[in-house]
This record gives C-alpha cells, sequence and structure tokens, in this order.
C-alpha cells in the first residue's frame, strides 16, 4: 500500500479516520481527533492501517439536519384562542 502525507487511512481493526502525516518505511505517522475532540498523534505499523475513503455527502447531511433543528417550529394560541406558528429560538 502506497501512503502519502494527507491521505485518510484506519486500523484494520475499526475506529476513526486517520490522517496520515509522514511515511517512513514500516511506519507511519498519524493524527486524528478522539470523540472529544482531543487531537492525538501516533507513529503506527505500515501493516495495521488501510486505506479508506470519506464521503463528503456524510459530512453534507449532517449540516443539513443541523440547519433543519434550527428551524423548527411549534404551534402557539394567541388571545383569541387562534393557533399562531412561532419559530423556535435555537
Amino acid at each position: 500500500m502506497e501512503l502519502k502525507p494527507g491521505d485518510v487511512v484506519m486500523l484494520k481493526s475499526g475506529g476513526h479516520p486517520i490522517t496520515v502525516v509522514d511515511v517512513d518505511e514500516d511506519k507511519v505517522e498519524c493524527l486524528w481527533m478522539g470523540t472529544d475532540g482531543d487531537l492525538f498523534r501516533e507513529t503506527l505499523p505500515l501493516v495495521a492501517l488501510e486505506s479508506t475513503e470519506i464521503d463528503p455527502e456524510d459530512d453534507e447531511e449532517e449540516d443539513d439536519e443541523d440547519e433543519d433543528d434550527d428551524e423548527e417550529e411549534e404551534d402557539d394560541e394567541d388571545e383569541d384562542g387562534d393557533r399562531k406558528k412561532k419559530r423556535k429560538a435555537a
């Protein structure tokens, strides 16, 4: 497997996507973001990694869901008992 800095890989056993920083024979220096937002940097053996591709549509779907949450509406009654639509504050 030919890797270069900037490639995205994963451990063969699974986990988060990992970004290649440097490749040195059978060792690969990698960076990744943990679930709590911590940045990790580790040198891993090449045999433990596999190439992966991140689908840009996955990121767009998450953004669309966030926008939908912001635009939720709720019903509200005015003094005369008529229903009105009111936007929820984000």
